[in-house]
């Protein structure tokens, strides 16, 4: 392969501005991702602590082996939503690695809301479940949480993907031989008490783990019967009389130890082998990638630029470098791993999205992974254009990603808008993982293009009325437009919603993406299958 060249001169000015204004968004980051992980309010963490609890990331940090990484996802869901009252939508999810082998670990954060479920709370455990059963590893389930948050059952109980889902989930997981380890560290209560109960094995903690369908409330209100939780369904009366539990820990730090010796005794998996090579690291600093993003949104990036930052020894072998330059297309290795490439470099034409259709096949067929890095504004639209069947052949590059075997990842650098993100495998096209960085944006279009849009709308009812509008009106829908898309369409906007697996810092985006590559790895990927393409 070859060894990239950068064009870009770190002493410039422009490098500089745009450094600086990204250190900030950093800053602005790491701060407000500090404070989400801190959990629930600091009256909230002391009661949890004195009870001799460890908080969920300290148990995650015990339970993963020594000196490897823990690669948290959706640690912004349910921000800026409920007056802040769920940081991370109190519930820990992400892969983690106990005893060599990828899992998925979810963990409830008894210090929000006593774990309890609002919508984006089953959202983020039913996701870490579809992570699990795409890639084939196992789950470890950190049971502590009084059930859903009921002021809110109406958007957490009936429907599809609401609280039942989870335990369908893991009837399926079980029927895929995927392993679920349950570990009971505090409350469990009505239907949570179903998660121990699906799994293959589980772990209590005494005198502070409860299993039971009804509280001691209910079963007074329901029975006349006074009983305590102890009583009902502790940690004793699930391993010694009903047989729910099967593992009796004296306190988390135990419960964790056994579950790392359950993992000890696993079969290995049967890996998908990709031939990884010896890592290189690459020939330009990753943390340059701050002076690279433009300070102006406006302005293009070379994804090149970005790619020789992420790739093994910055090389790479570009496919049809000549042909539709709009798309960059190639092949590279990341941490050993090799991975096809598909970066954007404008707009999508007809030729684009042939040039991407050709090249995802070839990566389907080898059984490369595929990486998409977004930073598109969408098709090309006129009348010019449409006779030429832009649709037709962007139809081709929306097929061949939908149909690819392999794994996909995505990572937004830039914008993501329009149908562009769905060719570009946004999360409509299950990607394994999608990532944001702080300054990318989601909408279905751009915020000016909105404005004029909604704007010459409004106009022509107003005509077609036979009055026009005056120009303040005029400015004023547009200037309203324009805030609220700036508002909606930020990094912040979509992980609070999970519409990505989470905001990213641009220099880890190589150690990321090598993570999801691993963890697809612990199945063979099946065969290449493919629809009717229109020609």
């Amino acid at each position: 392969m070859f060894t990239l060249k950068s064009k870009i001169d770190t002493g410039s000015e422009d490098y500089k501005k745009n450094l600086d204004k990204y250190q900030d968004l950093l800053s602005e980051f790491r701060n407000r991702l500090n404070k989400v992980q801190k959990g629930g309010s600091e009256a909230a963490v002391k009661k949890h602590k004195e009870r001799k609890k460890l908080l969920s990331r300290e148990r995650i940090d015990l339970l993963v082996d020594r000196n490897t990484p823990f690669l948290e996802l959706s640690s912004f869901a349910a921000y800026e939503q409920y007056n802040n009252q769920f940081p991370s939508a109190g519930i820990v999810t992400g892969i983690g690695v106990i005893h060599g082998r990828e899992t998925i670990i979810i963990a409830n954060d008894a210090t929000v809301k006593g774990g309890t479920y609002i919508k984006e709370t089953i959202k983020k455990h039913i996701r870490a479940q579809e992570i699990a059963l795409e890639n084939h590893i196992p789950i470890v389930y950190m049971v502590d949480s009084g059930g859903v948050f009921l002021p809110e059952q109406d958007e957490v109980f009936p429907d599809k993907y609401h609280f039942g889902r989870i335990f369908y989930n893991q009837s399926k997981l079980s029927a895929e031989g995927i392993v679920q380890v349950a570990i009971v560290m505090g409350s469990c209560t009505a239907g949570g008490a179903y998660v121990p109960a699906m799994s293959d094995e589980t772990i209590i903690v005494k005198n502070q783990g409860t299993i039971f369908i009804g509280g001691p409330p209910l079963v007074k209100a329901a029975t006349g019967e006074d009983v305590s939780a102890e009583e009902l369904g502790g940690a004793d009366v699930h391993t010694r009389i009903s047989g729910v539990a099967d593992h009796l820990a004296d306190n988390d730090t135990h419960a964790l130890q056994i579950c790392r010796n359950i993992f000890e005794n696993l079969n290995p998996a049967q890996k998908q082998n990709l031939g990884q090579i010896p890592i290189e690291p690459p020939h330009y600093d990753p943390e340059e990638l701050y002076g690279i993003i433009p300070a102006d949104p406006k302005k293009p990036i070379d994804p090149r630029e970005i790619i020789m930052r992420i790739v093994d020894g910055s090389k790479f072998q570009e496919f049809k470098e000549n042909y539709a330059p709009t798309i960059v297309t190639g092949f590279a290795r990341i941490m050993g791993y090799p991975v096809g490439i598909i970066a954007n470099q404008g707009v999508l034409f007809s030729e684009t999205s042939l040039k991407a259709a050709h090249f995802v096949e070839l990566c389907n067929y080898r059984k490369t992974p595929i990486l998409f890095l977004q930073n598109i504004s969408g098709f090309i639209v006129g009348k010019e254009y449409e006779h030429k069947g832009i649709a037709r052949d962007g139809a081709k590059l929306v097929h061949a990603v939908s149909t690819a075997s392999v794994p996909k990842f995505t990572v937004i650098f830039g914008g993501s808008y329009g149908a562009g993100n769905y060719a570009m495998a946004g999360r409509a096209y299950d990607p394994r993982f999608l990532f944001m960085w702080p300054n990318s944006r989601i909408s279905v279009m751009g915020g000016e293009q909105a404005a004029e849009v909604l704007s010459r709308v409004k106009i022509d009812q107003m005509k077609a009325a036979g009055k026009e509008m005056p120009e303040e009106d005029i400015k004023k829908i547009k200037e309203d437009i324009l805030e609220k898309y700036q508002h909606e369409s930020s990094a912040y906007y979509s992980s609070s919603r999970l519409w990505d697996d989470g905001i990213i810092d641009p220099a880890d985006t190589r150690k990321i993406i090598a993570m999801g590559i691993a963890t697809s790895l612990n199945q063979p990927f099946p065969e290449p299958k493919t629809g009717v393409y229109r020609m």
